[in-house]
């Protein structure tokens, strides 16, 4: 009882610092006044086809959603709401049932809840008026029912900082990407041309709906982003001047409050940048919360950078005498040559081993193409052609992409993957008529350029791949036994391991769960066979060995 009263207690203090420290941010309302607040009253033409005006949403043959929205930004907010509002509630519903996975306690929910109102307390006064207003638009068409975590709009403004949050306190092993720039002999034409993939996970549902936005704005330059319903931020995108931005995080220290998300400053560039110096120039008026590399592309400039930036400092990163960058999840930049979260990512990540990875595809190609781009962003293989074993975060392809891009920015050409990750089809836009056109209305259609798509990865049709994914489904359960204690036969053990024989975390699984059921010498086995795999991570190949040496006392 006595403990129940103290944890009582400390929720009422939580409670009285969190009102005390929160009132403006909960209070806090974006401005609408002089902006089109018009209800869109939206036209359904199928479970597929909708539209407003000459704004519309369509879902595409390859299973991807396209939305054109134009307007101010509280018009462009409402429309889009409108016409993604079943994606909306969707993406909304896929992540609080994440979060209750995470964290099934109710008591700690609540706690969780009341630090992230006090956590964002300051988020407000980090993202640009126009943004808080869009964003208000849009989260008129989130789902009621989530109203207990927080009001809609806040909610909503609150998910746009949900990257950054999980990225600086969980340091999270779920946001590893990987991009490169080629250019001048680099390319048939000599002219730009950027490939990346997009690793965030948050589960296989989270990335059932993507969606490619075609945003013309009042104010700023036209531009496509890819992300998901109800996400106003960019990941990777381009504009109509060809100027291309995405995100790669890297390794950064627990901030103490947040500030102006990563994907909104990503926006701002994109939406407001002709060329690297106004790129820049946007990226040093903004302060961060986490660190992360911007891979800026520019047809003007005919080249790429990466400003890396961080809650202390911004570094500017560029090649001299190359046509060639490259970009995974670590910092490159004078700025961060001594900094010590940036050592401990090259040392400890994955980081190093996709970027030497790259460099190694890229040299074997004398000329990149859209296609061959498509054959990087795809590779499976590690260094020298080392088999990794399907899911392996030393790949470039981890097999859990929520995307693949390749930009053409001279041309204003782009290709979005399709599922399964980035397999399927790679479908072109092109943006000079995707804004030409619409600008004339017209009918609904797709907005892609068929003649140019990408075809899709054979590996989608193989029996690994079929191996691959059921590899996957046996993992949850080969986990949730090690965690809970279940038994599973010898038989079902091997065949997990079958499925998937290259992934040195096959044999860690089952060595530990052998460990925990006292077959020391099965276990020692196993973590043995783990250690002639390529193990995805220096901390990671510790732990196994930290097994070993156990086992090693406990037969002796």
């Amino acid at each position: 009882m006595g403990r129940k009263l103290y944890v009582s207690l400390l929720f009422c203090a939580l409670m009285q610092l969190v009102s005390c420290g929160t009132y403006k941010s909960v209070h806090h309302k974006p401005l609408t006044e002089g902006y089109n607040s018009t209800t869109p009253v939206v036209t359904k033409h199928s479970d597929t086809v909708s539209s407003y005006g000459n704004n519309f949403l369509i879902k595409n043959k390859q299973q991807l959603w396209e939305l054109y929205v134009e307007g101010d930004p509280l018009e462009r907010g409402l429309i889009a709401g409108a016409l993604t509002q079943p994606l909306i509630e969707q993406q909304e519903h896929v992540f609080v049932d994440k979060i209750n996975e995470l964290v099934p306690s109710k008591f700690r929910q609540s706690l969780l809840r009341q630090f992230l109102k006090w956590y964002n307390r300051k988020l407000y006064l980090h993202v640009p008026e126009e943004y808080k207003t869009e964003i208000y638009g849009v989260s008129r068409y989130g789902s009621k029912e989530y109203d207990y975590i927080a009001p809609q709009y806040l909610r909503s403004l609150y998910l746009h900082a949900a990257h950054d949050i999980g990225h600086a306190l969980s340091d999270l092993a779920l946001v590893q990407c990987t991009s490169f720039a080629t250019w001048g002999e680099k390319t048939p034409d000599g002219t730009l041309l950027i490939g990346r993939n997009l690793d965030f996970y948050a589960g296989d549902e989270f990335a059932q709906n993507k969606l490619i936005s075609f945003i013309r704005p009042d104010d700023g330059y036209a531009f496509m982003s890819v992300a998901w319903g109800g996400m106003v931020g960019t990941l990777s995108g381009m504009n109509l001047e060809g100027l291309t931005v995405t995100i790669n995080s890297g390794k950064s220290d627990t901030p103490l409050i947040a500030k102006t998300p990563i994907s909104l400053l990503a926006r701002e560039i994109l939406q407001y940048a002709k060329n690297i110096d106004e790129a820049v120039a946007i990226a040093k008026k903004r302060e961060v919360f986490v660190s992360e590399s911007i891979m800026v592309g520019s047809a003007s400039d005919g080249r790429a950078v990466l400003i890396e930036v961080s809650p202390k400092k911004l570094g500017v990163y560029e090649v001299l005498n190359t046509g060639q960058l490259i970009c995974s999840n670590h910092f490159q930049s004078v700025a961060y040559n001594e900094d010590e979260n940036n050592k401990d990512a090259i040392a400890n990540s994955h980081s190093q081993y996709r970027y030497d990875r790259v460099t190694e595809l890229l040299a074997q190609e004398d000329k990149m193409t859209p296609v061959k781009a498509a054959e990087v962003l795809r590779n499976r293989d590690g260094l020298n052609g080392t088999a990794l074993g399907y899911g392996n975060e030393k790949a470039i392809n981890q097999l859990l992409a929520h995307h693949g891009i390749i930009f053409k920015p001279q041309q204003r050409l782009v290709w979005v993957s399709s599922s399964p990750y980035q397999l399927g089809e790679f479908v072109a836009y092109d943006l000079n008529k995707v804004f030409a056109e619409r600008v004339q209305g017209g009918s609904v259609k797709s907005l892609a350029n068929a003649e140019l798509n990408i075809p899709a990865d054979p590996f989608v049709n193989s029996q690994d791949f079929k191996n691959y994914e059921q590899y996957r489904k046996d993992e949850r359960v080969v986990e949730t036994a090690i965690k809970k204690g279940f038994t599973l036969t010898a038989e079902y053990l091997k065949t997990y391991q079958e499925l998937n024989p290259d992934f040195w975390k096959v044999y860690y699984n089952v060595g530990k769960y052998n460990y925990n059921r006292g077959y020391y010498a099965a276990a020692k086995v196993e973590f043995e066979k783990a250690l002639t795999k390529e193990i995805t991570t220096v901390p990671a190949k510790a732990i196994v060995e930290k097994y070993l040496a156990e086992i090693k006392s406990k037969l002796e």
